[in-house]
């Protein structure tokens, strides 16, 4: 399945960044630098858009982690407990929560 091609992108680069990128455009196999630069220039966007929606996929996930950010709950008995736990393991005797 081909897709229509009816757009237009223009860039300038330098000459150096031309050359780099057609060699990894021959070594790579593909008929014109433009199929190149387009491919890479896919590939890059969707990678892009995953990684930005693989984490926090809406709006409602992105506003309960920033407020469970800005609005920690209080450490609960096992939390406590584990800290405890870890300052007796790495030798540091103090301890910032009550207890």
């Amino acid at each position: 399945m081909s897709t229509a091609v009816n757009d237009r992108i223009d860039v300038r680069i330098s000459t150096e960044q031309k050359e780099l990128i057609k060699y990894a455009s021959e070594l790579r196999g593909f008929k014109s630098l433009s199929e190149f630069v387009v491919f890479c220039i896919n590939a890059e966007a969707t990678k892009i858009i995953n990684d930005n929606n693989s984490m926090l996929t809406s709006l409602e996930d992105k506003r309960i982690f920033v407020n469970a950010l800005l609005n920690p709950p209080a450490p609960n008995d096992k939390l406590k407990k584990a800290l405890r736990i870890a300052k007796k393991f790495n030798g540091n005797g103090t301890n910032d929560l009550d207890t």
